[in-house]
């Protein structure tokens, strides 16, 4: 038998010796036998705050940090993820054989679900899950393992004003959006509610063609442009031009003017509460102000802006 003298004390008549010290140190080889990117397997020894440790071999273990333990959420201790005695497969992601250290990595181990993510959430993709977190700008969807994107409170709705998102959103909630844009780097997905909801704008669109004759209450005048209500939710915008003064209608006829009014104000403000406009007759006895319901016609109506401009019929 074979043994290295470590310590003699001559006080104690002791002397201290040991064997492994003739062994080959596992570490002198590790370079070679280790390398960064490669699989590896080992058996968990033990756990602290910051990660675990895994024993390669014997001499030997690599730390796997508790920030490389998982893509889909954020670990708060490593017994969550990973147990004494368990083995387990981890990715190297660096090494100094000098200082003894190998950095592991287990969520790579599993590949990085953000590898093909511009393929799968390409803009313009419908997408659909869950949602995962509410802060007071928006809220996180999971849109696969270790994926997320995220709706701005801007980008939910345009059909009210939102203060906080939790007044509309809850904690896994499954909700459907439109990808906005997605930077794999920076691993970012914005998404979009609203834009998959048809507005009362889109449908009136969809109904109407330039040239059209439509009613509309005018709601702002700014010298020869107006501001055109054509029914809930829907304004248009109007080139007044130069109008003079009509002549008073003759007597007698005030009366039935008046009643024609009337009459037209509460069928249009009808038809706008029950989600629709009509064409009616026009109104041209006065100079346009705000307030009158008046006809008009569609001079043009681009999709893209989503704006319609009209003209006094």
């Amino acid at each position: 038998m074979e043994a290295q003298i470590l310590k003699i004390d001559s006080d104690k008549r002791r002397i201290s010796m040991g064997m492994k010290q003739l062994q080959p140190q596992p570490w002198d080889s590790a370079d070679s036998k280790y390398k960064t990117g490669e699989r590896v397997r080992g058996t968990v020894t033990r756990l602290t705050d910051f990660g675990a440790f895994v024993e390669l071999e014997p001499g030997i273990e690599g730390l796997i940090h508790i920030s490389e333990m998982s893509w889909a959420k954020r670990v708060r201790k490593p017994s969550d993820v990973v147990k004494p005695g368990e083995t387990v497969e981890a990715v190297i992601l660096g090494m100094n054989a000098g200082e003894r250290r190998i950095a592991l990595g287990l969520k790579q181990a599993l590949g990085d679900p953000w590898g093909d993510a511009a393929k799968r959430f390409s803009v313009g993709t419908i997408v659909e899950g869950p949602i995962t977190s509410i802060t007071k700008f928006g809220a996180f969807v999971q849109l696969a393992e270790g994926v997320e994107g995220m709706i701005h409170v801007s980008e939910i709705t345009d059909e009210k004003r939102i203060n906080h998102p939790q007044d509309v959103f809850r904690m896994g909630q499954v909700v459907r959006a439109l990808v906005l844009t997605i930077d794999p780097e920076k691993r970012q997905i914005r998404l979009s509610m609203k834009q998959l909801l048809p507005t009362g704008l889109d449908e009136y669109i969809g109904e109407h063609r330039e040239g059209d004759l439509v009613s509309g209450r005018l709601i702002g005048i700014t010298g020869h442009q107006a501001r055109v209500e054509l029914g809930e939710g829907i304004q248009a915008a109007c080139e007044l031009g130069t109008t003079e003064t009509k002549d008073e209608p003759a007597a007698g006829g005030e009366s039935e003017t008046k009643k024609d009014l009337a009459s037209l104000s509460a069928m249009l403000q009808a038809k706008w509460k029950s989600g629709g406009a009509e064409a009616v007759a026009n109104q041209g006895s006065e100079v346009p102000k705000v307030g009158q319901i008046r006809k008009f016609r569609i001079v043009k109506i681009n999709k893209d802006r989503k704006a319609i401009e009209l003209a006094l019929a």
